[in-house]
């Protein structure tokens, strides 16, 4: 499918009377990025190149629809049609019970993570996924960017992936990403026990019909839930865990705690604290929605979804 793909690129090129020279400078990579493509050598093509490449050319999306094919054997099954909805999602609410999202990790972070997957055959396919991870999270930042709502575990905080500084560039980038409107964080400390989740992640999607998907992983495997009965079950679930979980700003105080005291003794706010920080915040909005760091939703726009 690399072959397919290079040689789609080639012929499309050279219909169009472009070097691969030309073409990289339209698509802001190197020649030699164009030659291993076309040759199907060296790493395969990220999604940010392949629509890059697909925009260039006047492909009519031929490119971005062969890229899945490209990558067929660096991801499991389960994960390829998740990763397809995700794209075209226009709000995304996950429950994290171990690691950062994907969406919101450092590339260190993310190297970490993936190398120690089961499935990777070696180096090659571990910067491929590496590159596609960053290349995901472009969507934060585009025109048609979703809502991401993120509940984090106490967990993810406190266990050092990557090491100790590789985790704190990580908790900074957490605390930049929740600055941004339309992206909200919370954390679930480890007090507030058991619930339905454990032991794994959540993720609901709305697509731009209004209709919800639910995905559910563990370390590995992973389910998609597409029947409406279960997935209104699981954003009910995802709701409950949003409503136990610190409000927004307390969150980021606890992460901020967190990376500067080194990954020890951060302070966990009380309940007491907690009702009361969440009834002040309240007052203040005017009975509207909170979102990350003080934000308000007006009620119009209120819905199950972040």
């Amino acid at each position: 499918m690399a072959a397919l793909f290079g040689a789609r690129v080639r012929r499309l090129r050279t219909t169009a009377g472009l070097t691969q020279a030309e073409l990289g400078d339209r698509t802001h990579v190197v020649s030699t990025r164009i030659t291993q493509i076309e040759r199907a050598s060296g790493a395969k093509p990220t999604l940010d190149l392949a629509r890059a490449l697909d925009a260039a050319l006047n492909a009519d999306n031929l490119l971005v629809e062969l890229w899945p094919y490209v990558y067929r054997e660096a991801f499991p099954d389960w994960s390829r049609r998740f990763m397809g909805l995700s794209e075209r999602a226009v709000a995304v609410r996950e429950y994290a019970a171990h690691l950062v999202p994907g969406l919101l990790q450092t590339e260190d972070y993310a190297r970490a993570v993936l190398s120690v997957g089961r499935t990777l055959d070696g180096k090659e396919q571990l910067e491929e996924r590496v590159s596609l991870r960053m290349g995901r999270q472009e969507r934060l930042v585009g025109p048609d960017r979703p809502e991401l709502w993120v509940i984090l575990d106490e967990a993810v905080l406190r266990r050092p992936v990557g090491g100790e500084t590789v985790m704190r560039e990580q908790l900074a980038r957490l605390l930049s990403a929740a600055a941004e409107p339309h992206i909200t964080v919370q954390v679930l400390p480890f007090d507030q026990g058991e619930h339905d989740v454990m032991g794994g992640s959540l993720t609901v999607l709305t697509m731009p019909d209004g209709s919800d998907t639910a995905y559910t992983e563990g370390a590995h495997y992973g389910q998609l839930v597409e029947d409406p009965d279960e997935v209104r079950d699981f954003a009910l679930t995802y709701d409950r865990l949003r409503a136990v979980a610190l409000p927004p700003l307390m969150s980021l105080g606890m992460i901020r705690s967190v990376m500067e005291d080194n990954h020890r003794g951060a302070k966990v706010p009380s309940r007491t604290d907690r009702r009361r920080v969440a009834q002040e915040q309240l007052q203040q909005s005017g009975g509207r929605q909170l979102r990350g760091g003080g934000r308000r939703i007006p009620r119009r726009d209120r819905r199950p979804g972040p």
